[in-house]
C-alpha cells in the first residue's frame, strides 16, 4: 500500500500499516498499557488481529481504559453489559478472563511491567529472513505463560504470550527486509 518494505502482514490495510509502523515491536512499558495488550491478545485468540484493532477503541471504553483496579471491581452486571456490547468481541470466557486477570494484577508482588519484562530474552535473536522464520512460541513465552497462570491469569498460553512479546517489543520479529529492521 506504500513504498516502504514491510513485514508481509503489515501492508494489507490502513490499520495494519499504522499498527506495524507505529506500535508492533516498539518497547512498551506501564501497567495499564501492558494490561491492555495482555487483554487484547487474549481476545484475539482464535480471531484475526484486524478484528481486534478495529474494535480497540470500543474495548478501551467498555473496559474502563484497561485500568486493572477498575476492572477488578466488575461484577455480573458488568459482564452482562459487556456481553451486550456489539463494539467488542462478546465472548464470556474472554470477558471473565479479563476481569480475573485484573484481579490477578492486584495480587502481584511486583509491578506487572517488571514481571512481564523479566521474560524478554537477554540476547537478541537473529532477525527473521521471512515470516516463515518467525516462531509461534519460544522457551521464554512458555515460561511467561506458566508464570502468569501460576499467578492466576487466564487466556495466557505460550502463543498468546509470544504475540504479546512481539507486540510490546520484548522481541523484535520485523523481518530483515522490513524498513523497521533498519
Amino acid at each position: 500500500m506504500t513504498d516502504r518494505p514491510r513485514c508481509a502482514w503489515g501492508d494489507s490495510t490502513p490499520e495494519y500499516i499504522r499498527y506495524h509502523d507505529e506500535e508492533w515491536g516498539v518497547p512498551l512499558h506501564g501497567q495499564n498499557e501492558l494490561f491492555e495488550r495482555v487483554s487484547l491478545e487474549a481476545f484475539q485468540s482464535g480471531l484475526s488481529w484486524i478484528t481486534i484493532l478495529r474494535k480497540r477503541e470500543s474495548f478501551r471504553s467498555a473496559f474502563a481504559g484497561f485500568i486493572p483496579e477498575k476492572i477488578a471491581l466488575f461484577d455480573d452486571q458488568d459482564v452482562e453489559r459487556l456481553m451486550a456490547d456489539a463494539g467488542i468481541v462478546r465472548n464470556r470466557a474472554k470477558i471473565n478472563a479479563t476481569i480475573r486477570n485484573a484481579r490477578a494484577v492486584a495480587e502481584l508482588d511486583r509491578p506487572l511491567d517488571e514481571l512481564l519484562w523479566t521474560f524478554a530474552p537477554a540476547d537478541p535473536t537473529p532477525r527473521p529472513r521471512t515470516m516463515a522464520d518467525v516462531p509461534a512460541v519460544t522457551p521464554e513465552s512458555k515460561a511467561m505463560a506458566k508464570e502468569l497462570k501460576r499467578r492466576g491469569f487466564a487466556f495466557v498460553g505460550p502463543t498468546t504470550c509470544y504475540a504479546l512479546m512481539q507486540a510490546t517489543g520484548m522481541v523484535d520479529d520485523h523481518i530483515a527486509t522490513c524498513w523497521r529492521a533498519a
